[in-house]
């Protein structure tokens, strides 16, 4: 799901997010569309070297991710995709130098990585000519790298759909709500078709949208939930998201994004 990323001493770039998705050196994983609205990323820092945030989400240029997103709806269908990404470098935007990441969905995304953390700064769709500023920077991962901090980024459904109306899908008629992240392990172990990753930092975000869920309840707080997994030395190896509908006007449903390779 995410923000900007500044790096140091002109040697850095970024993978992407999902939060937001992304990774670096152990073997590639693949997403999807949806899942591409869900990353975002990161960018440039000081002389003394990068920020230690940068080796759990990698920026400089050369890497390249596969994912796989499998969307599970409570409706029992499943939709499987792949999602490539890529680091493409440091680049030269209005505000300063970013480090650049794309999405084979055709969303490019420039990060920063500073002594405050990796973040998002500007994104662009193959539709648009220039790359559009994030209002505020969009965190990844915000220092200190310790249990317990946190942040907040916007973020939208990617599940939840209407039964009836058209357009089905939540996040085409409804604004963004905010999420709060906060990291909660480090030095965990994850396996994924990938392979065994150890170091690995576990981040989880909760966030609220008020939804007509039908004629009975009336509006109710539908609750959002994302824990993701970076790895030191690979970057995003996992993400789960859940958005439960419970409801006769809606479907929710589950959503899994896993690293398949990587370099």
């Amino acid at each position: 799901m995410q923000g900007p990323v500044d790096l140091a001493c002109l040697a850095r770039s970024r993978a992407s997010r999902p939060g937001a998705a992304c990774k670096a050196p152990q073997r590639p994983g693949k997403a999807g569309s949806a899942a591409a609205a869900w990353l975002a990323a990161l960018a440039l820092a000081g002389c003394g070297g990068p920020p230690t945030s940068t080796s759990y989400f990698p920026l400089e240029s050369g890497h390249r991710w596969v994912y796989e997103q499998v969307s599970e709806w409570e409706n029992n269908t499943v939709d499987r995709e792949p999602l490539v990404l890529r680091t493409l470098g440091s680049d030269s935007l209005d505000s300063g130098t970013a480090w650049r990441r794309r999405s084979d969905s055709g969303v490019d995304y420039w990060l920063r990585a500073d002594d405050s953390g990796i973040y998002r700064v500007a994104s662009k769709t193959d539709l648009q000519e220039a790359p559009e500023p994030d209002k505020a920077p969009r965190f990844v991962l915000k220092a200190p790298l310790a249990v317990g901090t946190s942040w907040q980024a916007p973020t939208t459904t990617y599940l939840l759909k209407r039964n009836a109306d058209f357009p089905p899908e939540i996040r085409h008629t409804h604004k963004p709500v905010a999420m709060t992240y906060s990291i909660a392990a480090l030095g965990e172990t994850l396996s994924t078709r990938a392979g065994q990753f150890t170091d690995c930092i576990r981040v989880q975000g909760t966030a609220v949208i008020k939804l007509f869920a039908d004629p009975v309840v009336g509006f109710k707080d539908m609750p959002l939930a994302t824990t993701e997994w970076y790895c030191k030395g690979v970057g995003l190896v996992k993400v789960e998201r859940t958005e439960p509908a419970n409801s006769t006007f809606l479907t929710g449903g589950k959503m899994t994004l896993e690293l398949l390779e990587w370099n």
